[in-house]
């Protein structure tokens, strides 16, 4: 209770001495890191040739991006899948269609682009089953995929996503014979939802992920490999470090992670155009139990627990991170630097061009063959399937 109060007499002065205004930034700052958010409208559909069947949208640096991808919208289609880029000018990009859009039908201006490209596990055309996990927060809903391996892979996704984030990874994984398990956890919109409804950072739902591993060893698995998206690969970390069954755990393939929360949050801020001390006091709120809880937090968040790098040591499974050096939302800084700290345990193939968890997308060849090397690397490949 000392220490409390003593923090707290530091945190409330802090934020005084920066002004109301500034107080007012830090508070709503540090509740938009732990709130689940809606997703963002972030380009603009300005035209569809129904006959070409081809896609005009706003230019920017994720819809200019070769590959496969998808778009969010409303009207008749919510879900729009794209391909290549036709042509492009300094303000919009023509691309083709790869979801057959019919004369007459309506589709809204307002999109979001989208690197999930699958959003059911039927367009797989894989067998597959609806399981409930039963974790501490819940019955969490997760998609089964059945494979001849006692090696099971349970894929976990990102903030503000659901597991069709996953579907991209799991032909990959199934081709080698792994059964998947593609999980869901708290607060995610799909599981159950908290007390307060706000993400801990993994520092909490790491334990739902901890609950799919003991699904799969009730189930038959002998071993698991983790594979986290974003902040699912925070989530894979913490679980790595901190699970009862982490014996079990034979790998982890991280895409685009969170390796160090601080390294994201103030690259965020700085996008945002938030300068320090802003995402310093922020964090500083998050970390403190009372300001925590006026953010919305559920409680206080230990950044220090959540930093991997700081925490190599405590590693013990190989991993493999496939991470853009022009991602743009989560920077690569610190899965480099876990890589540097943990040479032993870390491999890390070099990726630019691709922005957030869409290596898949931009090349798919690449981080397939990034992800199956590996595999066979760490003996994880059955040699008869």
């Amino acid at each position: 209770m000392k220490s409390l109060r003593h923090a707290v007499a530091i945190a409330v002065p802090a934020l005084l001495a920066v002004g109301a205004a500034a107080a007012f930034t830090v508070l709503a700052t540090a509740r938009r890191v732990v709130t689940p958010s809606a997703r963002r409208t972030d380009t603009h559909i300005l035209a569809v040739d129904t006959g070409a069947q081809t896609i005009e949208l706003d230019r920017t640096l994720d819809t200019e991006l070769p590959g496969r991808y998808g778009l969010f919208t409303t009207g008749t289609y919510g879900y729009v899948k794209i391909g290549a880029v036709l042509s492009a000018d300094v303000r919009t990009v023509r691309r083709k269609l790869l979801t057959q859009i019919e004369a007459g039908s309506q589709v809204d201006r307002d999109a979001a682009f989208s690197g999930w490209y699958y959003t059911t596990p039927s367009e797989l055309h894989l067998p597959w089953e609806s399981v409930l996990i039963g974790s501490p927060a819940g019955p969490c809903p997760a998609w089964f995929f059945p494979g001849s391996s006692d090696t099971w892979v349970i894929q976990v996704h990102g903030r503000g996503a659901t597991r069709s984030e996953c579907l991209r990874a799991v032909p990959v994984f199934h081709a080698m014979g792994h059964p998947t398990l593609v999980v869901s956890y708290r607060n995610d919109g799909e599981a159950p939802r908290s007390h307060g409804g706000t993400y801990a950072l993994g520092a909490s739902e790491w334990r739902d992920v901890d609950a799919a591993i003991g699904h799969a060893l009730r189930h038959g698995a002998q071993r698991v490999v983790l594979m986290g998206w974003s902040m699912g690969g925070a989530l894979a970390l913490q679980t790595a470090v901190s699970s009862g069954h982490r014996s079990r755990i034979s790998a982890l393939v991280l895409d685009s992670p969170v390796v160090d929360w601080r390294t994201v949050l103030r690259f965020q801020a700085r996008e945002q155009g938030l300068r320090e001390p802003i995402p310093a006091l922020a964090m500083g709120v998050l970390e403190n139990t009372m300001m925590a809880r006026l953010s919305g937090a559920e409680g206080a968040i230990e950044f220090d627990r959540l930093d991997m790098v700081a925490r190599a040591s405590e590693l013990e499974a190989p991993i493999l991170i496939l991470h853009s050096d022009d991602d743009g939302f989560v920077p690569s800084d610190a899965s480099h630097a876990l890589a540097a700290a943990r040479p032993d345990l870390v491999t890390m193939p070099a990726f630019s061009g691709a922005r957030h968890t869409k290596l898949w997308n931009y090349d798919q060849t690449g981080w397939t063959a990034a992800i199956t090397d590996w595999m066979d690397a760490q003996g994880l490949v059955p040699t008869a399937r």
